[in-house]
Order: C-alpha cells, then sequence, then structure tokens
C-alpha cells in the first residue's frame, strides 16, 4: 500500500520598522508591532483558524486515519500566545489527536545552521523544550529552516536524539532516483532522510489556481490519481500551511480540495502516515548532500537568502555580533539578536525575481531589497551600541561588585 505523509510549515516573522539612520541611538523599537499584530491576525483569519477547524473534523471524520504533521517556528507560537491564544488553542486540540506530529526546528527559524553550530543546537534545544510544554510532544523527527539540509548537519541531528530529518527531494541530489522512499544520511547511522516530492507539492502550493497551467483544475480525485500513479512507496507532500486560505484563497476551491482528498486517497486505497513513522522503516539505500539544499526558488539552495552580497553582509554582521551579545546576559538584547536571526530579514534582501518573483513578495512589506537591508542593517548598528554599553555596564559591575549571573536560554513561550 503506498503512503502520503503531509506536512505543513507554519511560521510568521517578527517584522522590523523602516529603522532610519536617524532612528540610531535614539532607543526606537526595532520591531513593527501593529503591522505583525495585523498580519497574525489577517492570515489567522483566513488561513490558521479554517484549515485548523477543517483538519479536525476530517481526523474525526477517518477515525484518526487521516495524518499530518506541523513545523511550527518559535516565532510563531511566541506571537500566538501574545496576540491569538485561540490559534494556539486550536493547534493543541490537532495534536491531542494523536494524528498529527509536530517536528523540531529551529525557535527563531534561523540560519543558524550555517551561521554557527552553537546557536543552532541552542535555537533547536529552545523548540523542543517549547513544543514539549505546550503540546506534551517531544520531537522526534527534524526540519530545518526552509528545508535546509547538507550532510555536516547529520551527526548534529543525530546527536540531538532525532530519527529523521526532512530534505528537499532535489533532482541535483537524486539524480535517477525517486523521493518517494525513505533514505538514510551517509555519515549519520539510523537517521533517516525523508525526501519532498516538490512537483506534487507544488501542483498544490503555487500551481493550484494557475488557470493557464496543463493540470488545472486541481481536483482531489484528479490529484490523487497523480499521486497512486507515482512510483515509490511514501509521497511526502511538504508545503507551507498559508497554502490554505492565504496564498490560494478561499475562492480558488483550495478548501473544498483538502475537504476531499482524504476520502479520494482511501478510495485509491492510500494510507496517511507521519514522518515518524517512515523513522522507523528499513531505508532504501543512502544519499549524500554535499552541499547545502533548500525548497527554495528553482535553484533549491541557499541563493534566496544568501544569493547576493548585501544578504552575505548582513548575515557576516549578525552573527559576528553573537559573542559580544551572549557575554552580556542581557536577556533582552539576546532576545533582540534572536529576532533579527529569522531568515526572513535576509529573504526580503533577496534580489532574485524572475520565475521566483512572486514568491518573494508574500508577506514582504518593503518596496525594494535595497530598503529591506538599509532598515537591517541600522537595526544592527543600533544593537552594536546597546551592547557596547551593556558590556561597558558589566565591566564596571564586575570590577567594583561582583560577576555577572551565567546565561539561560531566552525566547521560549
Amino acid at each position: 500500500m503506498k503512503n502520503i505523509c503531509m506536512y505543513f510549515q507554519v511560521h510568521q516573522p517578527y517584522r522590523l520598522k523602516r529603522f532610519r539612520i536617524f532612528d540610531i541611538g535614539n532607543g526606537t523599537h526595532y520591531f513593527d508591532d501593529e503591522q505583525n499584530r495585523a498580519i497574525l491576525r489577517k492570515v489567522a483569519h483566513k488561513c490558521y483558524l479554517p484549515t485548523n477547524q477543517l483538519l479536525l473534523d476530517l481526523i474525526k471524520r477517518t477515525e484518526g486515519r487521516f495524518k499530518v504533521a506541523f513545523s511550527l517556528s518559535g516565532a510563531l507560537l511566541k506571537q500566538l500566545v501574545a496576540e491569538a491564544p485561540e490559534v494556539l488553542a486550536s493547534f493543541q486540540e490537532l495534536a491531542a489527536t494523536g494524528s498529527v506530529e509536530i517536528l523540531g526546528e529551529t525557535y527563531y527559524h534561523s540560519l543558524s545552521a550555517i551561521g554557527h553550530k552553537d546557536e543552532f543546537i541552542e535555537q533547536v534545544d529552545l523548540h523542543r523544550g517549547t513544543i514539549e510544554r505546550l503540546f506534551g510532544q517531544r520531537p522526534r523527527v527534524f526540519r530545518n529552516t526552509e528545508l535546509i539540509y547538507f550532510d555536516e548537519l547529520a551527526p548534529l541531528i543525530a546527536d540531538m536524539g532525532f530519527k529523521a530529518i526532512l530534505a528537499e527531494g532535489a533532482d541535483k541530489v537524486l539524480q535517477w532516483r525517486s523521493p518517494n522512499y525513505v533514505y538514510e544520511t551517509t555519515n549519520a547511522s539510523g537517521l533517516k532522510l525523508l525526501l519532498r516530492n516538490y512537483r506534487l507539492s507544488d501542483d498544490v502550493g503555487f500551481r493550484f489556481s494557475e488557470r493557464n497551467w496543463e493540470g488545472w483544475p486541481v481536483t482531489a480525485d484528479k490529484y490523487v490519481n497523480w499521486v497512486a500513479a507515482s512510483l515509490g512507496e511514501t509521497v511526502n507532500l511538504f508545503m507551507d500551511y498559508e497554502t490554505f486560505g492565504e496564498h490560494q484563497w478561499a475562492e480558488t476551491g483550495i478548501f473544498d480540495f483538502l475537504r476531499h482528498f482524504p476520502f479520494e486517497a482511501e478510495r485509491r486505497g492510500l494510507k496517511f502516515v507521519n514522518p515518524s513513522e517512515l523513522a522507523g522503516r528499513t531505508p532504501t539505500g543512502t544519499l549524500s548532500f554535499p552541499t547545502p539544499t533548500s525548497w527554495a526558488d528553482v535553484e533549491r539552495d541557499l541563493s534566496a537568502w544568501l544569493g547576493n552580497r548585501l544578504q552575505n553582509a548582513a548575515h557576516e554582521r549578525l552573527y559576528k555580533l553573537r559573542s559580544a551579545v551572549m557575554a552580556t546576559g542581557d536577556q533582552d538584547l539576546i532576545e533582540r539578536w534572536r529576532k533579527l536571526s529569522t531568515s526572513d530579514h535576509f529573504y526580503y534582501i533577496c534580489t532574485k525575481w524572475f520565475a521566483d518573483g512572486d514568491v518573494h513578495k508574500y508577506f514582504n512589506p518593503y518596496e525594494t531589497p535595497y530598503d529591506a537591508f538599509m532598515a537591517f542593517m541600522n537595526v544592527m548598528q543600533d544593537l552594536e551600541q546597546r551592547v557596547e554599553t551593556r558590556r561597558g555596564l558589566v565591566r564596571e559591575t564586575v570590577g567594583t561588585r561582583q560577576s555577572p549571573s551565567g546565561l539561560a536560554l531566552v525566547g521560549a513561550v
């Protein structure tokens, strides 16, 4: 029997204000609370609440046979606690069914896997603790930010106790092989690789409402036929959760599609499984990812975040400051720095357009990548000044009275 594994990324960043050079050193707040709140409420109304209710209904109607997995960033969860507790409660209700698996990731949806090993480990631990507190689940399968994966990550993920990691089923890696099998990493024995079938995933995530596409309209029965005809054992359908109601509006029929999908799948003899179930299976073989691969854009590499000089300058400046931030022991400064590590800030600076242009406009608050770069770098300048001031105070305290207290992981909900 062929299986279907469905996973959804759920994330919203803390977007920056249009931070100007004149704001540096004036105590201006970095984040646009009003815009972040408005976007969260909008997406909750259009996507999170109706889709969560639909999934709950489908799980009940199938007596738990319909299964899905979520990766909920800590940045999103923190906003839900503060601004939309009813949305958090709806995710908790889904998790309580036993048919929904919550995956591990970096708390701040960051590029720390590329930027700093220790920061990566700390953010993963912070996220895992948050998921345990909020959902009563200890994540067993890991999903890195934007499905970024490369061989060097495997030992780290395995050492942290995860049994599998999600990755992109990129043609440059698979070559003649199919993404529809469970594979194993080359340098961490026992750690499974679960690969996204990007063609079938993108048929829903990106092409669902494209009237000029030869596959339109995408009905549940037609789509299930495509899945059933795909060679292999398990079809991994990984996509943004905002696909439902936000990227693909309700008027496109996306909710009707989802409503009928599980029943059409069962009618064709397909079974739904969660990632941890696949992690227990015998792998077909091993796969090597010698260079970082992601699910973004046609290149499926890091170029969406680190593809130009502006992005690299911002990224390098951020991680260069980490040791100084941590040395302050100031939880507010550490929290600010970690919010700046969210990958979206670098994504907004992307100068690639062409085939991927529309994707880069999703929830982008800036008119140009240069505007995004200047806002980020101005904030960095302000943060550097705050850190230096704080370090001076700490040195003065150490010299006159006592040592600063030890660092703690901050940011958890």
